[in-house]
């Protein structure tokens, strides 16, 4: 079972990775060093390869921000009818 990995993790193992890329390791051999699959690795890259830190926390507060509203919208909408 795949357990979830939070944004802000992923993003610091991207840096990381990028890091050990650039003391000579294969993407592969940082991958294993740090615990992720590369396709894993992959799938960061492209999801969360541009976001810093701090823009995936705010990220993360938006969509609960949304979310929110949209419970209460919902609630509101079922008691009107």
């Amino acid at each position: 079972m795949a357990k979830r990995i939070p944004i802000e993790k992923a993003i610091r193992i991207l840096r990381e990775v990028e890091v050990l890329q650039s003391q000579g390791s294969t993407v592969g051999e940082a991958c294993r060093k740090l615990g992720v699959s590369e396709h894993t690795y992959y799938r960061w890259k492209k999801e969360y390869g541009r976001l810093h830190v701090d823009q995936a926390k705010r990220l993360k507060e938006l969509v609960a921000a949304l979310w929110l509203d949209n419970a209460i919208l919902r609630e509101a909408a079922s008691g009107n009818s």
